[in-house]
């Protein structure tokens, strides 16, 4: 792999949100939701992800809306001539607050109370030279800078138990979002909702396990076209719902995967590798 930017192909992705075997015996829909744009001639990769509460009775919608909405603020963002480097935690926090008032639309449209749209939120807006991030709740996102290891952004929020998480619909939501803005060309991100987080993060030692990330990305990089790959991401969900999945993890699962590198000779991986 080389590191110039004559390297570097157009933005390619597999995306999927699975049913888990939970919500599949009791007939519960899935309650994960995800987005994803390239933006602008020189193109701004955007990832979102949502996770909607097992006990909130319409977090699937909930999940839906925040998705949807925070795309739509990214979006307007660009669109009003912004540049990455300008975002801000404050400009992140405001778009919160665009998901919520949706959000609380919806509710008030429904007649519910807004906790029962309860989710969780992240995403990764990735430049060329710039990269942004924000999340309220679990799950996580990882991605490889040029020429480093894998590493995660945000340790997920969990409370004292591991069940336990921040919502968007949270009065504290605001308060809890996190936001990093980084300097600096990266290649490749995934971002996942809390339902496979123990299949790629080591929380005793709070690492990545790099095995599955350099396993999953290899079909990534060989796609031959730019933008989603619906059959990818059919098969991506395919093992999302597979037994060697489900066994370690009932939940409903969402997995993004977006590379910008070229295909290279599949490296060495460890016995943990699924």
């Amino acid at each position: 792999m080389g590191d110039g930017l004559m390297d570097l192909q157009a933005w390619r992705l597999a995306a999927a949100s699975a049913l888990g075997a939970s919500h599949s015996k009791t007939g519960a829909p899935c309650q994960d939701a995800h987005a994803w744009a390239l933006l602008g001639e020189d193109p701004v990769l955007v990832l979102v992800a949502a996770d909607g509460a097992g006990s909130a009775s319409r977090s699937d919608s909930g999940a839906q809306l925040a998705t949807a909405e925070l795309l739509d603020s990214v979006r307007g963002f660009f669109n009003d001539g912004n540049e990455l480097r300008a975002l801000t935690r404050e400009t992140a926090q405001a778009w919160i607050r665009n998901v919520v008032a949706r959000i609380s639309h919806r509710a008030e449209q429904d007649g519910m109370a807004v906790r029962e749209y309860a989710c969780t939120l992240l995403a990764a807006i990735v430049s060329p030279d710039h990269a942004c991030f924000l999340q309220i709740g679990d799950g996580a996102m990882v991605v490889r800078p040029r020429g480093d290891d894998w590493a995660y952004i945000f340790w997920p929020q969990h409370g004292e138990f591991i069940n336990q998480t921040v919502f968007v619909t949270d009065p504290a939501a605001i308060d809890n979002v996190e936001f990093s803005s980084q300097v600096g060309p990266i290649d490749e991100v995934a971002a996942f909702t809390d339902g496979i987080e123990a299949l790629v993060l080591h929380y005793a030692s709070q690492t990545v396990h790099g095995p599955f990330f350099d396993q999953m990305f290899q079909a990534v990089r060989a796609l031959p076209m730019g933008g989603i790959d619906q059959e990818l991401s059919e098969k991506l969900n395919e093992y999302l719902s597979s037994p060697v999945v489900c066994e370690r993890t009932d939940d409903d699962k969402t997995l993004i995967l977006a590379s910008r590198l070229p295909p290279y000779q599949p490296i060495a991986l460890s016995a943990e590798a699924p």
